[in-house]
């Protein structure tokens, strides 16, 4: 028995009447948690990110996610025919067609009243993902992609007709695409639309099909694709290549390619929207006296000052030397925030050094490694 698939919306962790944007916002973020390239080797991290993919395929077309919401899993499948297995019905109340009913308030889509004949269709969309270095994401970068998708056919130009030939509009739909089909049950019946078996819902008939495409229109293949990344993108965000996903049907423009970014964590710096933020060690003398450092930001290491008398914890700002605008201009702030170093190991000199440091500022303490707070506490 095959698994049973999970509901698309409870796989995007959203309400059913999400928007556009709740759900791209929830598939980002779920696709973050279990992305292969950040599980390698997880099959269980896998699997939920196909799910997810499939899941967010659907929900993202509004035409698969029509279709899903009225006939669920069945109403996205390719073989889905939602007449079949249903006869006439002789009932006694009246034939309503549904397509007519909801047609006169939404203004058509379901098949009633007047139907123009099927015309072109753009192409599905395909989504890849990508992964970037932190600095590759900061300042934008140029990567080739590998991808699958189905091409115009160059035989035929897409229509699917050997050459010399042509595909001859449907008898039994004229064209539509879709023809009425009567259903009922209950003492209840009514008529809607489902995609013309005779034409497979293209509104014609191809009596001599193409030599290299077999009547399809397209054929698959590997393709290379140059993508620019543009400065300042951030993990989750995507980029959109206009054109380059699958071929449109029947004279319909290609569709678009989504490329899903995935940025590596740095080992130093983390970053918040534009703003970058770093922790920076530093040793006592050099809190206490001041000191000129070498600190790393994204463009390299700069010289900075550090202020005598600065405290572990203080953070400075170091203006425009953090992320690029994405789209725009100007760049964001790098923050250092200090954070003292305490050695663990000390030479005999160095003891003698701090002792006598210690002395000066009155908190000496005994070889027995009691130290001033517990001489405070043995003069109350």
């Amino acid at each position: 028995m095959p698994e049973q698939k999970r509901d698309y919306y409870e796989v995007l962790g959203v309400a059913k009447g999400a928007s556009d944007e709740e759900i791209k916002k929830a598939y980002r973020r779920r696709a973050k948690e279990c992305h292969p390239d950040l599980h390698p080797g997880d099959k269980a991290a896998e699997a939920r990110f196909k799910e997810l993919n499939e899941a967010y395929e659907v929900l993202s077309d509004s035409d698969k996610r029509a279709r899903y919401d009225q006939f669920g899993h069945a109403g996205v499948d390719p073989n889905f025919n939602p007449g079949g297995g249903f006869g006439g019905f002789g009932g006694g109340f009246e034939d309503i067609d549904l397509g007519d009913l909801f047609g006169s308030f939404f203004g058509g889509g379901f098949g009633g009243g007047q139907r123009r004949p099927a015309g072109p269709q753009k192409g599905d969309s395909l989504r890849a993902q990508i992964t970037l270095t932190f600095e590759e994401a900061a300042f934008g970068c140029e990567k080739d992609l590998n991808i699958t998708r189905d091409d115009a056919c160059e035989t035929c130009h897409g229509t699917g007709c050997a050459p010399g030939t042509t595909a001859e509009v449907c008898s039994k739909c004229h064209g539509a695409g879709a023809v009425r089909v009567q259903r009922g049950g209950a003492g209840f019946a009514f008529s809607t639309t489902a995609p013309c078996d005779a034409c497979h819902g293209t509104g014609k008939v191809i009596h001599s099909p193409c030599h290299t495409c077999n009547g399809v229109g397209s054929v698959r293949r590997q393709k290379r694709i140059h993508v620019t990344i543009p400065a300042g993108i951030d993990d989750g965000q995507a980029v959109s290549l206009r054109g380059q996903g699958n071929a449109g049907r029947s004279g319909g423009p290609a569709g678009d390619l989504i490329v899903l970014v995935s940025v590596r964590p740095h080992p130093k710096f983390r970053r918040e929207g534009a703003n970058v933020y770093m922790v920076q060690e530093v040793s006592f003398p050099q809190a206490a006296l001041g000191a000129e450092l070498e600190i790393d930001t994204l463009d390299g290491k700069v010289k900075w000052t550090l202020p005598a008398g600065t405290q572990t914890g203080t953070t400075f700002r170091l203006r425009d030397r953090g992320i690029p605008l994405l789209r725009g201009r100007g760049r964001g702030d790098q923050f250092v925030t200090v954070q003292l170093q305490t050695p663990q190991r000390l030479t005999a000199e160095q003891r003698e050094a701090l002792e006598a440091y210690a002395a000066a500022m009155g908190e000496s303490g005994d070889r027995d490694g009691k130290g001033f707070f517990d001489k405070r506490k043995k003069k109350k």
